[in-house]
Parts: structure tokens; C-alpha cells; sequence
């Protein structure tokens, strides 16, 4: 077995460990080979990996594993790893045969140079700091000094002995920057402007004109918008509209506005910390409220809270880390220096925020118009209710409250009463009249009577229930309804005025008002639309108070009912010699300031609810206790922690002198835009290329992990991200 790695070994050409070094590049060559083929075992996964062999490492790739070493630098001969990798064994070649990966013959030899060559490991390139490398001298051909971008573009392909395209067109040109700018191509009289101008800043003059453009912020607000994964519905199987517009248009006008992007971090991640918070910076916060809200029945709020806030890390992670932290959500991460319990630190600055799978928080919106508007309105309304209040104190002095509504009312009984119909009308112990008999297509009750009252200020009319009426009635209709078209009330000496009628209930538009309306073809009836018609109504009606000279006053009172059929059953008749006010009667001058008031507040209302909401973070005054859940499980909690961020990664700066408070989104926000972070300026401007010429720097656009592809141009990249930050994160 051992004569395999000599032989292979011995037709290697060697030479001297310089050149071995520069042949052979441990972040380009070495790192993806490990990271493709022998980090899922062998990588930070303390828990799926074999053989206690870490490779991501140089401790563990070179430890004493009971006598060999997996590494041992300076001599693949007697390095463990290189003879499995040359190993014909199935039981001991690596990558092994069920993994579905093969090392080429490329690959085994750069990998048996980089032991030769002493082993050594880099820090991951996007985890190095970020030094703003010497730009490289190149003259452009009138020899003015090119610009720092093509310097670093021409010295690569120069290296690789390729010349640089042709620059475009004018014609060619507009349109590119156009499209890359705004999104729109130039109007034909843009067109023609740009290309007959003589100046020889016309470029930078179109540039210019394009940034001050409003499409500029649509355009670039919407890739923005796609890494806030925004949306304007809940998501799930409901799907129900959400209101958080006024999210993507904050973001459109920072763009336009070029709000530098450190600041649009810390209003986007933390805008309702920062002390005092704007409207503007609290609907900034929008950006991690475009989580998914699930409103079906049944669903559980705290196990779709969890995924919000998982999913609130995961795109933190994403957008300004560039790293796939989601893959240690359930594990340590199997590639990347993330452990399990890192990522819930990070968890835990987003699990402290009030909304649990819900809609709210939300912020209403108010413009300073509608503002001036509600203020006048909320001035009138409290004039408004003052003079009710004021109308009903001066109405409690000056009428005397009974001691009971009932003492008010006095039962009519009649001296005679007719069918106009053909009706039988029995009057029943209880004063009340049935009719049986005839149903006939017209009818008229006409009721004769005395009164012992002094006047008669309102006639009470009761419809009852009859076991003999149809369904119980308390009309003759099949369903047990009527239609009552006109009340009429008289003596020998007077005709009853109506004022006003009000009743329990009135069928829709068949109100009580149309009784005493003198129109035939309007009445009252008492169908309802939900629940049960089939039960006792009554109707009360004020009139103009008819004076009773002596208890032998005779009067007439009439009930006209012209629908087929729709006669009323049974009914009785009280009446009231009793001020309006007291039995119901709403008094007119109350009335109308209530209107007053009731319109005031109806505008308020609508005012208030043309104000648009949108969806905001807000923190808990209690924090939330976060722990590492156990393969990502929300029911099985593990140890707690607490906020932080991942070691591998420099640390926050303090912003407080209180060192032992829990630490916050807004902690987070500033780490992230720390200028020792490496990743964020790297991640944001490897975006931006991406957008302007269709692949980034770093194909993987979110992934600058162990995974993730190497830089094309990584000193380009690096001052990219130096002058980002220098430049005050200007986009």
C-alpha cells in the first residue's frame, strides 16, 4: 500500500520551497478543495465529525492523533490525509467512495505542494481586514492618470495577456448608463441632446442628471427591496393584504435622498433605539417586518413568532455578512467558524420585539395637513359635547323623572272596534285585540275609546305573539309579519299632529316613521335579516297633545294595512298624557347638537382612518429569555444566551459605559458598520458590481463564507470596500 504514495511522490517534480509556495495558493487552491471534500466530516462540527479530525484548522490538521498526524507540514510522505487521498483502498481513500467526490490529479498534486511547502493556513480572505491595497500606475492613451477601477481591471488582464474592449458608442453609452441608473432607457430627445452636445463633461453632466432623477431611487430601491424580501400580503395560505408601504418608499427616497449606508443599517435594524426616534426612522424599521404573518385557524403564535425571528437572523446574516448563517440553525455550521450556540446569540437580538405573528406593532402616519385637520376637529368635538352635556343638565332641571316608565302609560279600552275587512277582532282579557277570520287583500282596525287622561301626548301600539297567528305572527302575513301603512287618531273635536315615531324595530326600509308619513304606499313592518321575527314589537307615536274636555270624549283611532294579507294579528294600545322627553321622545334641541356632535365625529373618524399604518419593530420592556434551541427546534430550549456576535469576527465596540447590559439590535446595527468589520463594505459593494455588470466580484453574492467563490479581483474588491467606508458609505 505504501509503495502507491512513494511512486506517485517519486514522478513529481519538486522545486525549491519558494517556488513551491507561489505555485500553490492556499486560499484559491488548497481552501476550496478542503472545504468541497473534507469539511462536512472533518470541519467545525464538533458533532458529525470523524475520526476527532478537524481540517479547517492548522491545530487539527496537525494534531498527534495517537501516534500520526493528519498533516505534517513540510512532509506529504508521512501526512495521514495525503496517503488517504492516494489510497486505491475503499476503506480508506478520502474522499471516500460513497461521498460522491473525487480529488483530480491537479488537485492531489497542489495539495501534496502545499504540505511540501509547510502547511500553511491563511485566514479566510473575506475574513481578513480590509486594507485599501496601492492602486496600480496606468496612463490612459492622451496620458491622463486611468481611473483606479480600469487600473486594477487592466493590470489583471494584462497578466492574463488580454487587451481591454473598446469603449462604447455615445449611443451605446446613454443607453447602458440609463438602464443602470434609472432603469429606463433615454427618450429619443435625450438621445439626441446627449449625442449632439460638444461639452467635454457631457458624461459626467448625464450621470449627474440620471442620480437627481426620482427613477433613481425606484431602481435601485427595488434591489434593495428584494434583500428585505418585501411583500404586500402576509404570506401562508391567507395571504391577506398588509400595509407597509411606506417601508419601500422610505426606501426609495434614501436612495434618492443618498442616505449614506451606514446610517441607512442602523435606521433599518434599529431605528426605534436610536434616542428619540423620527416617524421616518420608525418606519424604517420596516425592513425586518416583511417577515412571513400567518393568520390561518390554529395556528400556533409562538411557533411562527420563532420563525420570524429566525428568519430576521438568517437575512441579517445574508445581507450584510454575506454568510449563510442559516446553516447553523439546527447545528454548528458545517463549513463556516459559526457554532450553534453563536448563531442564537444572534438569534437573540431579534427575539426581543413585541410582535408575535402579528400585524402590530404598527405606526399611523400623519401628514401635517391631516394633523391641523384633526386638531380643529378634536377642539369642535369637545365644544360640541359640552353643549350636549350642557342641553341634557338643563332638561334633568326642568322635567321630573318618574319613578317608573310604566306609571306613564295607560291601557286603552275599547268601547268598539270594527274590521274594515270582514275580520273577527276579539278583545282578550289582557285588553289586547286578536283577529281571526278573513285575511282580506285591504284592511282597516278602527278602535273607539275614551280616555280618563287630561290629554293625550302619544299613542304606545304593542304587535304580540298568538298561537293562532302564522308561525306565531304577530301579524296574519304566512311568515308572520305585517305592513302598518298609516295611524290615524282623532276626537270630535280634533285630528292628532304627529311629530315623531320610534319603535324597537323596523324592518330594513320599512321604518316606523313611514306610519305617520300620510303616503299609503310606505309603512312599517318587522322582518329581520338575521335571528327570529316571530316576537312582540312595539311601536311609540307623538303627537301634538289632544286635550281630553271630559272622561266622555270619544275617539278614533285607525290602523290602515293595504298590503294583501299583511294585516297585524293581535296588538294592544296604551296611551301617555307625559311629556315627550319623558317616554322616549328625543328632545329636538338635543337632537340637533347631538348630530352636530355625531357629524363631527364621523369626520374625525374618516380623517383618522385615510391615515396610513405601516408594520414597525419594537422592542420589549421586559427582555425575553433566549436559548440555544436544540436542532433549531423552538420547543426544545437548551442552555440560555445571551446577545452576541460570532468570535470569529471582531467584536462590538462599546457605544455605553454600562459593559454588563444586555446587549441590542442597535449594538448590532453598529457592529456592522464597525470599520473593522470585514465583511459588510466587501458584501454591499460586491452587490453594487453585481447590479451594474451582471456578476459580482464574488459570484456568490451571499455566500463570502468557506463555500462561497474566491474574488475574480480581490485588490479591486478590497479598495472598493476602503473607499466605501472612506467615503463616508456613500453609494
Amino acid at each position: 500500500m505504501l509503495l502507491i504514495p512513494c511512486t506517485f511522490f517519486a514522478q513529481m517534480s519538486y522545486a525549491d520551497d519558494s517556488e513551491l509556495a507561489n505555485s500553490v495558493n492556499f486560499t484559491q487552491d488548497i481552501r476550496p478543495l478542503l472545504s468541497n471534500t473534507c469539511f462536512k466530516c472533518h470541519g467545525p462540527d464538533e458533532h458529525t465529525r470523524f475520526a476527532d479530525l478537524r481540517l479547517d484548522t492548522p491545530e487539527g490538521a496537525t494534531a498527534d492523533l495517537g501516534g500520526y498526524r493528519a498533516i505534517v507540514a513540510g512532509d506529504p510522505d508521512s501526512s495521514e490525509a495525503m496517503q488517504r487521498i492516494l489510497s486505491n483502498d475503499p476503506e480508506l481513500m478520502m474522499p471516500p467512495p460513497d461521498s460522491g467526490r473525487e480529488l483530480s490529479r491537479q488537485q492531489k498534486e497542489q495539495f501534496a505542494k502545499w504540505i511540501s511547502s509547510g502547511a500553511n493556513y491563511e485566514q479566510h480572505w473575506s475574513f481578513k481586514p480590509i486594507k485599501s491595497p496601492p492602486v496600480p500606475t496606468s496612463e490612459e492613451a492622451d496620458g491622463n492618470p486611468t481611473h483606479p477601477i480600469d487600473a486594477f481591471i487592466r493590470r489583471r488582464l494584462e497578466s492574463l495577456q488580454l487587451t481591454p474592449s473598446q469603449e462604447a458608442d455615445s449611443s451605446t453609452l446613454i443607453r447602458r448608463v440609463s438602464l443602470d441608473l434609472i432603469g429606463l432607457p433615454p427618450t429619443a430627445e435625450e438621445a439626441k441632446n446627449y449625442l449632439s452636445s460638444e461639452s467635454p463633461d457631457k458624461y459626467m453632466e448625464l450621470v449627474d442628471r440620471l442620480l437627481a432623477s426620482p427613477h433613481y431611487g425606484e431602481k435601485w430601491g427595488r434591489h434593495w427591496l428584494d434583500q428585505a424580501r418585501y411583500a404586500d400580503s402576509n404570506g401562508y395560505t391567507v395571504d391577506s393584504p398588509r400595509s407597509i408601504w411606506l417601508y419601500r418608499d422610505w426606501v426609495i427616497n434614501a436612495f434618492n435622498d443618498n442616505m449614506p449606508f451606514d446610517e441607512f443599517t442602523l435606521q433599518q435594524l434599529a431605528g426605534d433605539l436610536l434616542p428619540n426616534p423620527t416617524q421616518q426612522q420608525l418606519i424604517a424599521t420596516g425592513f425586518h417586518r416583511n417577515t412571513l404573518v400567518n393568520q390561518e385557524g390554529g395556528a400556533d403564535k409562538e411557533q411562527f413568532r420563532n420563525e420570524s425571528v429566525v428568519d430576521r437572523t438568517n437575512t441579517t446574516g445574508a445581507v450584510w455578512l454575506g454568510l449563510t448563517v442559516g446553516c447553523a440553525q439546527c447545528h454548528t455550521h458545517k463549513y463556516d467558524p459559526l457554532t450553534h450556540t453563536e448563531y442564537y446569540r444572534l438569534f437573540a437580538f431579534f427575539n426581543q420585539t413585541q410582535d408575535i405573528n402579528s400585524i402590530s406593532p404598527q405606526l399611523q402616519v400623519t401628514s401635517e395637513l391631516q394633523r391641523e385637520q384633526l386638531a380643529e376637529l378634536d377642539e369642535k368635538i369637545r365644544s360640541a359635547t359640552a353643549a350636549v352635556e350642557a342641553r341634557k343638565q338643563q332638561l334633568d332641571s326642568t322635567i321630573s323623572e318618574p319613578s317608573s316608565t310604566d306609571s306613564m302609560w295607560t291601557a286603552i279600552t275599547p268601547k268598539n272596534i270594527t274590521s274594515a275587512g270582514g275580520a273577527v277582532l276579539t278583545v282578550l282579557p289582557d285588553g289586547s285585540v286578536l283577529a281571526s277570520g278573513t285575511n282580506p287583500n285591504s284592511e282597516e282596525y278602527t278602535v273607539m275609546f275614551t280616555s280618563p287622561l287630561a290629554q293625550i301626548s302619544a299613542i304606545k301600539l304593542e304587535t304580540l305573539v298568538d298561537s293562532s297567528l302564522p308561525k306565531q305572527g304577530p301579524g296574519r302575513a304566512n311568515n308572520g309579519n305585517f305592513v302598518l301603512h298609516e295611524v290615524g287618531l282623532k276626537s270630535t273635536e280634533q285630528t292628532a299632529q304627529w311629530i315623531d315615531a320610534t319603535a324597537d324595530h323596523s324592518q330594513n326600509k320599512f321604518p316606523i316613521k313611514h306610519a305617520i308619513d300620510c303616503n299609503f304606499k310606505t309603512g312599517w313592518a318587522i322582518n329581520v335579516t338575521k335571528g327570529n321575527m316571530n316576537v312582540n314589537r312595539e311601536a311609540t307615536l307623538y303627537c301634538q297633545p289632544l286635550e281630553s274636555t271630559d272622561d266622555k270624549l270619544e275617539f278614533q283611532l285607525t290602523l290602515t294595512m293595504a298590503n294583501p294579507q299583511y294585516s297585524i294579528g293581535r296588538f294592544r294600545l296604551l296611551i301617555s298624557e307625559a311629556d315627550h322627553q319623558l317616554i322616549g321622545l328625543p328632545d329636538p334641541e338635543l337632537s340637533r347638537l347631538t348630530q352636530i356632535q355625531t357629524s363631527l365625529e364621523a369626520d374625525w373618524k374618516r380623517i383618522n382612518q385615510s391615515i396610513p399604518t405601516t408594520m414597525i419593530m419594537s422592542e420589549l420592556k421586559v427582555p425575553r429569555e433566549t436559548h440555544r434551541l436544540i436542532r433549531g427546534d423552538f420547543l426544545r430550549k437548551g442552555e440560555p444566551v445571551t446577545p452576541g456576535t460570532p468570535d470569529f469576527l471582531p467584536g462590538i465596540w462599546s457605544h455605553e459605559d454600562n459593559e454588563s447590559r444586555l446587549l441590542t439590535r442597535l449594538d448590532l446595527a453598529h457592529w456592522l458598520i464597525q470599520e473593522d468589520n470585514p465583511l459588510t463594505a466587501r458584501v454591499t459593494v460586491n452587490r453594487i458590481w453585481m447590479q451594474l455588470f451582471g456578476r459580482g466580484l464574488v459570484e456568490t453574492e451571499n455566500d463570502f463564507g468557506l463555500q462561497g467563490t474566491p474574488p475574480s479581483h480581490p485588490e479591486l474588491l478590497d479598495w472598493l470596500a476602503s473607499e466605501f467606508m472612506t467615503n463616508g458609505w456613500s453609494v
